[in-house]
């Protein structure tokens, strides 16, 4: 039965990555949090009860090698599975197995099996007939049933870091040497092969490989231009349908928000070279002119609805321009979420009462016998001096739905309540009061 590292080779020589994998969870790097003496997988393994466990995160984190290593650490035979590849059949035979040899079964991409697979594995789960280790880049909450979720316990995984990164690449360089190939490579190149992987070790370590493949054994010099050619096509990990975008993203926006211009185009920067739409990344950038800028600056929206425009008539690579001059409005704008909080706390509102009847005097009185019916007493605000003049419009207190978020005279919230509060002689209620 194959593995997934096993699948374009079915012989000669194992990929590198392949090759190093731990034998037990203290030859992993990094995952800390996970693999630490006293976490819960070492508990469980120390206990002998293991069950269902998932492994959660981004490619090239361990997971494979993980499960490889808990079933080393049971003693248990390991059995992988492919939810793409592998049917009922193969689930109900390892079941059978199972139930004469001790097994670790592990699923890689679980989140793709059908609900039939998922029963007879769930099956096997609540029978205590194997131990199980299922692995999904997707958040289990999202992607797996309930049923599969609540019978497990569920383990993220992290990206490694930088460093854990060079720790990867040096073992590699140490596993090459072992086997006949000195491959010399400065500090720079190891920090340039590690920052370039994005935390996926698998990736750091195919690209060591292909740097030293077919020089034979001996010394191998890797020079800037070798990494070069490596890395001329190597994408940065952005997977548009799963956790990596919706992360990348929330970042994107939470960086606007934040008002970090250098944060802001750094996660633009990663949503461009991802392939992310254009048209996408302007719908957000638009959604939040308002939410978080509102009505501190109403041109952050003008700017935002033009980029939207113009990046439906031009696409990339000019309108990489265009989205960062619209993402840079945003987070360089004064803030403002009255709009946001307003509208949220009045649908609130009027989900949680009675519809209020409109007041006579605010109801259609443009057709023949609208007078008789009462329609009368509304007063215009431009015959008085001031456009403005006191009168109910709704029944609700004032300051209940709309706070304002004025900071600052220069913003157009601070003006307008300043210019409110000459005319009408009330102060605008800010932060429930608080303000």
């Amino acid at each position: 039965m194959s593995d997934l590292f096993d699948s374009g080779t079915p012989a000669g020589r194992a990929p590198l990555a392949a090759q190093l994998r731990p034998a037990t969870l203290d030859d992993v790097i990094g995952q800390s949090a996970v693999v630490a003496s006293g976490s819960v997988l070492r508990r469980r393994i120390a206990g002998g009860a293991l069950g269902s466990v998932i492994l959660y995160g981004p490619p090239g984190v361990g997971k494979t090698s993980i499960a490889r290593a808990v079933g080393n650490m049971l003693g248990k035979s390991f059995r992988p599975l492919h939810a793409t590849r592998s049917g009922v059949s193969d689930i109900r035979r390892l079941a059978d197995e199972a139930r004469m040899t001790p097994l670790l079964i592990f699923v890689d991409e679980v989140q793709r099996f059908s609900s039939t697979q998922t029963d007879d594995l769930l099956a096997i789960c609540e029978e205590g007939t194997a131990d199980f280790i299922g692995a999904t880049t997707g958040n289990p909450y999202h992607v797996l049933t309930p049923a599969l979720v609540s019978r497990s316990t569920i383990l993220k995984l992290e990206p490694l870091t930088l460093e854990e990164m060079e720790q990867v690449v040096r073992r590699g360089i140490g596993h090459l040497r072992d086997e006949g190939v000195d491959a010399v490579l400065t500090d720079g190149q190891v920090r340039v092969i590690a920052g370039r992987s994005g935390g996926d070790a698998r990736r750091a370590l195919t690209a060591l490989e292909s740097l030293t493949v077919g020089h034979g054994t001996g010394r191998v010099v890797v020079t800037d231009a070798m990494l070069d050619e490596v890395y001329a096509a190597a994408p940065v990990n952005h997977d548009r349908s799963g956790d990596a975008h919706y992360d990348v993203v929330s970042a994107f926006l939470k960086s606007m928000r934040g008002s970090d211009p250098d944060a802001t185009l750094y996660w633009l920067a990663r949503l461009i070279h991802g392939g992310e739409d254009p048209r996408f990344i302007a719908r957000r950038i638009m959604i939040h002119a308002s939410e978080d800028v509102g009505l501190a600056d109403n041109t952050a929206l003008q700017t935002a609805v033009a980029a939207l425009h113009a990046v439906e008539k031009i696409g990339y690579p000019e309108a990489q321009i265009v989205l960062a001059h619209a993402a840079l409005h945003v987070a360089r704008a004064p803030k403002s979420n009255s709009a946001c909080r307003g509208i949220s706390a009045a649908m609130q509102y009027v989900k949680s009462r009675p519809p209020a009847p409109v007041p006579l005097y605010l109801r259609d009185a443009h057709y023949k016998g609208a007078e008789a019916l009462g329609h009368v007493g509304y007063r215009f605000p431009h015959g008085d001096p001031r456009g403005w003049v006191e009168q109910e419009y709704a029944p609700v207190p004032k300051g209940t739905l709309y706070q304002s978020d004025a900071r600052d005279a220069a913003t157009f919230e601070k003006r307008a309540d300043e210019y409110w509060q000459r005319v009408t002689g009330q102060a605008q209620p800010r932060d429930g009061g608080k303000g």
